[in-house]
């Protein structure tokens, strides 16, 4: 973290240590706010959301790792989509799951290889059927996500995503959406959605 951060990172940390007190202490949180701003900064163009994004990543990197670790007990199953860049396929899973599962699951997205930006016609697509992914940006893939997830899905980064056993893994032969024009896009949306429905319907049926 350069010199620069704000003086709103401190907060970040104070808030975050209170909230993982007895899980996590002040070095392991400010460890994650550090990566979280070190992994955001260089991409925020809006300087005045970068807080509040750095605040959710750490977050979520923490969660992860508590529930990789056994320190926080998991209360609904753990999903996590896995692409290379995180800005197509694997951020339409994840956000079709976010909207069609009532909060009945906690699912995540990451790249093997992610990219600065979400594929701009992903979030088109995705809008048409009423889903907005807001602050949603690419995240690199994590041992500690995988680790966390209960169910693993993959989507074209081949043997990138590390192996955990006990883990229910599953590779998903979905189109990449990068490059494509609106109406393939929909039909690779489509597709996801399909297998989406058919997933969730499995978990929690």
């Amino acid at each position: 973290m350069t010199s620069t951060a704000p003086t709103a990172v401190a907060a970040i940390i104070d808030d975050l240590s209170y909230a993982y007190d007895g899980v996590f202490d002040k070095e392991a949180v400010t460890d994650a706010v550090t990566s979280a701003w070190d992994l955001l900064s260089p991409r925020s163009s809006v300087r005045t959301y970068l807080p509040i994004l750095v605040a959710r990543q750490a977050r979520e990197q923490l969660m992860a790792q508590a529930q990789a670790d056994g320190r926080v007990a998991k209360k609904v199953p753990e999903l996590l989509f896995v692409c290379v860049h995180n800005a197509g396929r694997s951020q339409l899973a994840a956000a079709l799951v976010e909207h069609l599962s009532a909060r009945r699951v906690h699912v995540r997205s990451a790249g093997s290889a992610p990219v600065d930006d979400i594929n701009t016609v992903v979030v088109q697509v995705l809008a048409e059927r009423g889903v907005t992914l807001g602050t949603a940006y690419p995240k690199p893939l994590s041992d500690s996500a995988v680790r966390a997830a209960d169910v693993i899905i993959t989507m074209g980064c081949g043997d990138t995503c590390p192996y955990f056993p006990g883990k229910r893994y599953e590779d998903w032969d979905v189109a990449d959406p990068a490059g494509q024009p609106i109406e393939v896009v929909r039909e690779i949306r489509d597709d996801i959605q399909a297998r989406v429905t058919t997933l969730l319907r499995d978990l929690l049926h």
